[in-house]
């Protein structure tokens, strides 16, 4: 693999962050309009065009999405401390790991964040977190007893790196995003699921054009949420390669950090974790299934540890 520096890693992946992260609200406009491409063309008798209907709908749309946006925006360290079964970690509960945290962020000169552990025996660690207040870099109890120092000081590093760039915040608005379309997708599917079984028991001549608009909205909204989805793991992949550049900057050991890597990818895997887009902000996720290397958040462990043998 072609060596490239820092600078340049984090200049493209900067650009082409920012350029999907817009890709979300294009997607939105473009499905609201095709939906009423599709109603336009099953009542003949409609007086606007799907162009004109899509600017009259706009603005409630916005106001729904804006609504659900800021509510998951605010809500996410909350969220995210429940789905993981996080607890807070004090200096008085782990000098090694405060002091290791500490010692970073001072030779970075980082605010220091929040650290919090997870009492499961894998290996693994994420960051999180939207502003200076709420910043919070999180690793399982496996990790913590696993590594030694210089190894846990380059994970520490990794999930700095995602804080000091706004990772954190670039993954947790577009896991927002990916909500909402998944919100759309599932509304349209019962809506269109209840108009079906209701079209059992009235006359076929008058709910045959409803079912089938309905239908092909649900189909809209999940190729939406597969497209939105697509976009987030793009997104997550190339910030992966990024944080793992700034961690073997921020410690001068890319060995270190490699060596932990090899040690996490034997055990990943958290239990009792079961929402899917919080487990894509661990250091390490497998994706699993025939399509997962379609689906997969973080390049393999074999290219990071590649990437970092050239420093």
């Amino acid at each position: 693999m072609k060596y490239i520096g820092i600078q340049t890693q984090q200049r493209r992946n900067n650009v082409k962050s920012i350029f999907l992260l817009f890709m979300f609200p294009a997607l939105l406009i473009g499905l609201v309009y095709l939906f009423f491409v599709i109603t336009s063309a099953a009542d003949k008798e409609s007086y606007f065009s799907a162009g004109e209907a899509t600017l009259q709908a706009l603005p409630f749309v916005i106001i729904v999405v804006t609504i659900w946006f800021f509510i998951a925006y605010f809500m996410n360290t909350l969220m995210i401390r429940k789905a993981t079964h996080s607890e807070s970690l004090d200096r008085k509960d782990n000098k090694r790991v405060y002091n290791l945290v500490e010692n970073l962020c001072i030779a970075s000169g980082m605010d220091m964040p929040k650290v919090n552990v997870i009492e499961d025996f894998s290996l693994n660690a994420f960051a999180s977190g939207i502003n200076k207040r709420t910043y919070t870099v999180t690793l399982t109890r496996g990790i913590i007893n696993t590594l030694d120092d210089l190894e846990l000081e380059g994970v520490i590093a990794h999930e700095l790196t995602h804080i000091r760039n706004r990772d954190v915040r670039l993954l947790i608005v577009s896991i927002i995003f990916v909500g909402i379309f998944t919100m759309l997708a599932q509304m349209a599917t019962r809506i269109a699921f209840h108009s079906s079984m209701g079209q059992r028991r009235n006359s076929k001549d008058n709910g045959i054009g409803t079912l089938v608009i309905l239908l092909l909205v649900a189909a809209l909204g999940v190729i939406g949420y597969i497209f939105s989805l697509l976009i987030r793991l793009s997104i997550s992949r190339k910030r992966e390669f990024m944080a793992d550049a700034g961690a073997a900057q921020m410690t001068k050991n890319p060995n270190a950090l490699a060596g932990a890597l090899r040690k996490i990818s034997v055990n990943p895997e958290i239990k009792g974790i079961k929402r899917e887009d919080i487990a894509q902000l661990f250091i390490e996720h497998k994706a699993k299934g025939k399509f997962s290397g379609l689906f997969a958040t973080h390049p393999p462990i074999e290219k990071r540890i590649a990437v970092l043998k050239q420093f």
